[in-house]
């Protein structure tokens, strides 16, 4: 399992649009992949669930991933975070 601690830079946060390039970068990968907000964890590969979580900009988000590329998955989501979604 590996797990990193990432600020969403972008002003909206995961609104529609930034959450389904983040689906669409965490289904690249084979493994499981979770996100999560205070105590809520939610799969990375379903957009409902994203949304759900209701991220705003400046929150912070853990990023979980276990399987076989679990450290690329993580590494490149928060890659992905931090760029703030190309806004």
């Amino acid at each position: 399992m590996f797990v990193k601690d990432v600020m969403v830079q972008n002003q909206v946060g995961l609104h529609a649009r930034p959450a389904t390039f983040f689906i669409q970068k965490a289904n690249e990968f084979k493994s499981s992949i979770w996100v999560e907000k205070e105590e809520r964890r939610v799969n990375a590969k379903s957009l409902l669930g994203v949304l759900s979580l209701g991220i705003v900009g400046g929150t912070n988000i853990r990023i979980i991933a276990d399987g076989s590329d679990e450290e690329t998955a993580v590494n490149g989501l928060v890659s992905l975070v931090q760029s703030g979604f190309a806004e």
